[in-house]
């Protein structure tokens, strides 16, 4: 991989992070695309990946700090009792939508590899990334809040360890190359009666620790790695600018989702299904 197609990558990863359209998806896709020769099977390859998901980790940290410090804060009782208790119970919320993900991830974590080096099913799941966050938005008028941005809709601390792992669950979804993370899980958040701009604010703090293990768990198996100082370099550059572009992104997201209540999902639903039947025409001749 040269620094270029390192940097295209990184400027990818970053920009599709957080939207709903699956980053691992695009980062599998685009090479085989573009004709890359390099090995997206090579081992090497999923620690890239993390290094530039570590990237936007920072970039979520930096832009949700004030999130962080309040939670932080009122758990160590600097706001008093009420937020005290209310703080603890996000953490609590935040942990148990992370544990399904964490498991299922270190079950299954063999058996997915194979589908980084993938593009044809990368890109048949990109095409179902797309189906699931339309019948989402027409399914959260049964089981949400109705789709009125005038509407109150319920606050983070209000869900349930039901309702957390009911979202954390749909974070499950994203193992697979192609199902978006925030995608799923905000889709979950939908359905236990978030607005979009809650269930996105949920799904980002719900990243933190998720990357974070995944970062840990792939630096432990680098450690056998024959990775040289270029690559190391590469990949550091890369992770810089993966999140200066997760952090643009992010800011764009939020005020989307705050102003756009009214199927918001809907045009990244639209373009993962063209961009999933447009790459199985291109890569497979399929249709």
């Amino acid at each position: 991989m040269t620094l270029l197609q390192a940097l295209i990558i990184a400027i990818l990863q970053g920009a599709t992070e957080l939207f709903p359209v699956s980053s691992l998806g695009h980062a599998v896709l685009l090479p085989a695309l573009l004709h890359w020769p390099f090995n997206e099977s090579d081992e090497i390859f999923l620690p890239f990946l993390v290094m530039l998901h570590l990237g936007t980790s920072v970039a979520l940290f930096v832009f949700f700090w004030r999130d962080w410090a309040a939670i932080i804060g009122g758990a160590l009782g600097l706001h008093g009792s009420r937020y005290r208790v209310e703080s603890f119970k996000i953490l609590w919320l935040l942990a148990i939508a992370t544990l399904p993900a964490v498991i299922i991830g270190a079950a299954l974590e063999h058996i997915l590899r194979h589908l980084f080096g993938s593009p044809l099913p990368v890109a048949g799941l990109l095409v179902l990334n797309g189906l699931l966050l339309l019948a989402v938005e027409r399914l959260r008028g049964r089981f949400g809040p109705t789709p009125d941005a005038t509407a109150s809709s319920r606050p983070i601390a209000s869900l349930t360890a039901r309702d957390a792992l009911f979202i954390g669950s749909f974070q499950c979804l994203a193992l697979f190359p192609g199902l978006s993370r925030s995608g799923a899980t905000i889709a979950g958040g939908l359905l236990r009666g978030l607005h979009h701009d809650v269930a996105a604010r949920f799904s980002f703090l719900m990243a933190e620790p998720i990357i974070l293990a995944a970062t840990a768990h792939q630096i432990v198996k680098m450690r056998h790695m024959a990775i040289t100082h270029e690559q190391i370099h590469i990949g550091i550059i890369a992770a810089v600018v993966s999140g200066i572009t997760a952090l643009i992104s992010t800011t764009i997201l939020m005020r989307y989702f705050r102003n756009h209540d009214n199927w918001a999902l809907a045009p990244f639903a639209y373009y993962c299904i063209a961009l999933g039947l447009g790459s199985l025409v291109v890569l497979g001749g399929v249709l």
